[in-house]
């Protein structure tokens, strides 16, 4: 009983954020309001109110790991952005083919994320669509698309994307044998989307965007900006890999390094122009709405965790539907709706290695599904999540738009991966 009703919370307040336009309702308040209340109904019917207060620490742990995360890398290209950092590279992109343009991005997003990470590119990415595209429906089209290209890119690589780097670390997978594995399907599962939307894109020119006028000084910051802030965001992953530490602590290192550097370039300038770049603008025009959307989801997703829907989720998925691929398949398909992290917790608990050990196709199958699954609806993927704050998508108009886009690409990489394995 308590099981349904904390589901029937969680599904009413998805209603709430789909329909929050119609409703009136901000989609952070919707989220907050669901996710303490999953919660709280746990706590009221728990014999050991000990055990859910240690459980919902847990969880809040490694939520505030994401959150800090994204609050980091946002603020970074906040910072790269009042420098007129981006400037500099859309310069260097010189077509004005908007299907060319599309093309372009959804390939550097793909890589980038494989790269760096699908949350970080995407925030990167959707930046820098916003100085090159002048038309909101333009941009948001291409926002849909980097959400889809920056899930697959993040697929594939044990960096990429956290599902995979929490396989990658529990053992289940080795790093060369699953960028082997789901180069292919990932980059299918990026390019039919592309592919398809760049059809509508034809022939429409880009509108030439007015030019910022700068000094030398300020290219000069700007090549600065520009150069630290990538280059920091590019060593996120890799202080992960040599410290074993979580990817939010580098990201906080970058930061303050940033901050550092910030400090120096604008020292000797007067007050009232340096505070126009200062870190605490940038801070201050990060979307704060999105990061407490974010949490909301992340809460109410890890009450069902706890509570232990999820696994009896998992284990009815293993018991009726006794395929390996159809398990997959389902399990990525959820990832859409509930964040993939927990479900691939929740299988990494249900299978051991000893059922299927590194490197097994149902763990690259997995990776895969769970990776490109979450593009389906658009708070399916942080990349999701963090697209959404910034160009304030909204949710029916990705369902409409860009889902089936996103479900054509899936069901692509599906295809390549079971035909890798015939062959």
């Amino acid at each position: 009983m308590i099981s349904f009703i904390i589901t029937a919370v969680f599904v009413l307040g998805y209603i709430a954020i789909a329909f929050e336009h119609t409703l009136g309702l901000n989609k952070a308040a919707a989220a907050l309001i669901t996710g303490v209340l999953c919660w709280t109904i746990y706590m009221l019917h728990s014999p050991s109110t000990g055990l859910v207060h240690e459980q919902l620490m847990t969880a809040l742990g490694e939520i505030a790991s994401i959150l800090f995360f994204l609050m980091g890398a946002m603020t970074i290209v906040e910072l790269i952005d009042s420098h007129n950092g981006f400037d500099i590279i859309t310069k260097k992109i010189t077509t004005t083919s908007k299907q060319q343009l599309l093309l372009i991005v959804s390939a550097i997003t793909f890589f980038l994320s494989a790269l760096l990470d699908n949350l970080t590119t995407s925030i990167v990415m959707t930046s820098l669509c916003a100085k090159l595209l002048t038309e909101k429906e333009d941009r948001l089209w291409f926002a849909g698309m980097i959400v889809i290209a920056a899930n697959a890119g993040g697929a594939w690589s044990p960096l990429g994307d956290v599902t995979t780097t929490m396989l990658w670390i529990g053992g289940q997978i080795t790093a060369i044998n699953i960028m082997k594995q789901l180069l292919l399907p990932a980059l299918v599962a990026c390019a039919l989307p592309a592919l398809i939307m760049s059809l509508q894109f034809r022939g429409k020119k880009l509108v030439g965007t007015p030019k910022n006028i700068s000094t030398t000084k300020e290219n000069r910051d700007s090549n600065i900006v520009l150069v630290a802030g990538i280059g920091f965001l590019l060593f996120v992953p890799l202080f992960k890999t040599i410290t074993h530490l979580p990817p939010f602590m580098g990201m906080m290192l970058a930061l303050g390094l940033m901050w550092l550097i910030n400090s120096i370039i604008h020292k000797n300038k007067p007050p009232e122009y340096a505070e126009k770049y200062t870190v605490a603008r940038a801070l201050q025009r990060i979307d704060t709405p999105s990061i407490l959307f974010f949490l909301g989801i992340l809460l109410a997703v890890s009450a069902l965790q706890s509570f232990g829907i999820l696994n009896e989720v998992a284990t009815a998925l293993s018991t009726y539907l006794k395929n390996d691929y159809l398990i997959g398949i389902a399990l990525g398909v959820l990832s859409s709706v509930v964040d993939n992290v927990p479900l691939v917790a929740a299988s990494q608990g249900m299978y051991d290695l000893n059922t299927y050990p590194t490197d097994h196709p149902f763990w690259e199958f997995l990776a895969l599904t769970t990776g490109t699954g979450g593009s389906a609806i658009i708070i399916g993927s942080a990349a999701g999540v963090a697209v959404m704050g910034i160009e304030q998508i909204d949710f029916m108009w990705y369902l409409k738009k860009i889902s089936w886009l996103a479900l054509t690409g899936f069901a692509g990489g599906i295809s390549i991966f079971l035909l890798q394995k015939l062959l």
